[in-house]
């Protein structure tokens, strides 16, 4: 608790700010799924033949994975906070349509007889009777999905629209639990919250409610009302204003990505140092990427504008072309079909070579006497592989591996982030694969074994760039070029040890290698 109560302390400021993020894009997401979901349940209460392709198509979208929806919403939308909204909203909308749709179906047939023995239209029927009686089941929907968006959008991090989130992976990439309680323990309450006010909204807002307060003629619960309203519209607009000023203000700045492990968070925040630090142009910071497909897309579609690649995955995972194992020559592939496919520019690379690896406990390389590839291969059968999600699909990972050296596991189970070290040290898993610079190899005390065939083509860490970016401040190249060569393959297992095993900031550790360089002042 202690650590947790520390870290909480330290970053208070950052937790604050994420805390504001995930309101908003909270709140606008079920604002949004109110105004699209309460007239479609009233439109379908009143043609009942569209009930069922309606209600069936939001129990679809329901059950469709949030991590693939978003996936399909980048290449329409992108990235940031309009595909986490609409994501969002498109969760939400099932409770509130069906609610309100139950609510206005199932009012007695006799009250709906006697609106009309009194003269009243259809609209009067439906505002004055059929909606103050649907009320309290329409509000239960929206407390529903209120709830549930603040959960959701935890994954916006996932895209870079912020939030709570950012912690919550942070922590997962670095095996931090302080982190990773920080980032859900707010969320866990603010839903308590919004609930809670939602509420007492429902209370202040019901028909009964209305009927005590003009039998009474009580004063105290309009003014409760009014003082609750009043407060949740200026949080609204408040954190709104916020959000949209910042975005205004950023409208003449370049977007500096990264994925979503500590090196490229580190190396994310090193160019963005270095930018600001040696230029006028303003910078954007989006870090935390879901991963290849996340980042280049973002890239290609203009939502950022740079981040760190590496040449092995260019080729072999981007470009879908056969691994070379000659740096030289993946780097001139790479640079070629990048400009003439996506106009994006290579600069110079950094200087270390992340290729990947694969590595086992100590117990494990004694047991079965471990040292190359080839002798996992021997054995494979017996064992489990627990990669990153990514691995196992990609042409430079599982799948070319496995024919380069004949070899299947008994299993292999899948876990992103720092927890496959957490895994393998709970011997639920055998082997992992890992990058060559990973700061955890050697917190876990792990055996890498040697890639004796020459399989993973080389990984060298090189800024990539788009070239209308590049066009419009052409002092970035030469800006961020004084990187050029500064990052050995033990200087990056260094940075990258601080954060995952000493838990720094990727942002500090990031800036002191800068300083100590004499890059930046």
């Amino acid at each position: 608790m202690n650590g947790l109560w520390s870290f909480f302390t330290n970053k208070h400021d950052q937790i604050l700010s994420l805390l504001g993020q995930h309101l908003y894009l909270s709140i606008v997401s079920v604002l949004v799924a109110i105004a699209i979901g309460v007239p479609l349940g009233i439109l379908i209460s009143k043609h009942k033949n569209l009930s069922k392709p309606i209600i069936g198509a939001a129990n679809i979208i329901q059950a469709v994975p949030s991590l693939a929806l978003l996936g399909l919403l980048i290449p329409f939308i992108g990235i940031g906070s309009t595909p986490a909204i609409v994501m969002v909203v498109l969760y939400s909308l099932l409770p509130i349509v069906k609610n309100t749709y139950t609510g206005l179906t199932n009012i007695d047939a006799d009250i709906l007889e006697a609106a009309r023995g009194i003269g009243l239209t259809k609209s009067q029927t439906m505002k004055k009777v059929q909606l103050p009686l649907a009320f309290p089941m329409i509000m239960a929907g929206i407390r529903i999905s209120a709830v549930t968006a603040v959960g959701l959008m935890t994954i916006a991090a996932f895209i870079g629209a912020g939030g709570l989130g950012y912690l919550v992976f942070s922590g997962v990439q670095t095996v931090d639990n302080n982190m990773i309680l920080a980032g859900a323990l707010p969320a866990c309450i603010l839903a308590l919250l919004i609930d809670y006010i939602v509420g007492k909204l429902e209370s202040s807002l019901s028909y009964k409610s209305k009927q005590q307060a003009a039998a009474s003629k009580s004063s105290k619960s309009p003014l409760k009302k009014g003082i609750l309203l009043s407060a949740t519209a200026i949080l609204v607009v408040g954190v709104g204003a916020t959000a949209i000023y910042s975005k205004t203000d950023a409208k003449d700045t370049i977007t500096i990505g990264s994925k979503n492990f500590s090196e490229q968070i580190i190396l994310g925040n090193m160019v963005a140092d270095l930018i600001e630090d040696k230029t006028d142009i303003h910078v954007e910071r989006k870090m935390n990427l879901g991963g290849t497909q996340v980042a280049f897309n973002a890239l290609n579609t203009g939502d950022i504008d740079l981040y760190v690649e590496y040449t092995g995955t260019g080729l072999v995972n981007i470009l879908k072309k056969p691994a070379i194992n000659n740096p030289d020559e993946v780097y001139k592939t790479v640079q070629q079909e990048f400009q003439k496919t996506y106009g994006i520019e290579l600069l110079k690379p950094i200087g270390f070579n992340n290729t990947y690896a694969l590595a086992v406990r100590q117990d494990t390389a004694q047991k079965y006497k471990l040292n190359t590839i080839s002798d996992l291969a021997n054995v494979s059968n017996k064992l489990v592989l627990g990669p990153t999600i990514e691995f196992p699909n990609r042409n430079d990972g599982l799948i070319g591996l496995a024919k380069t050296y004949n070899m299947q596991f008994k299993d292999v189970k899948a876990i992103d982030g720092g927890l496959r070290y957490t895994a393998l040290q709970n011997q639920e898993s055998d082997v992992i694969d890992a990058f060559s610079t990973d700061g955890l190899l050697e917190a876990f005390h792990l055996k890498v074994l040697k890639d004796d065939k020459g399989f993973f083509p080389p990984y060298y860490a090189v800024p990539i760039v788009k070239q209308d970016t590049l066009k419009k401040y052409p002092e970035l190249k030469r800006t961020i070029n004084m990187l050029a060569g500064k990052l050995t393959d033990e200087k990056m297992r260094e940075l990258n040890y601080r954060v995952d095993s000493l838990k720094e900031d990727p942002a500090k550790v990031a800036k002191d290698f800068l300083q100590k360089e004499k890059l930046i002042d």
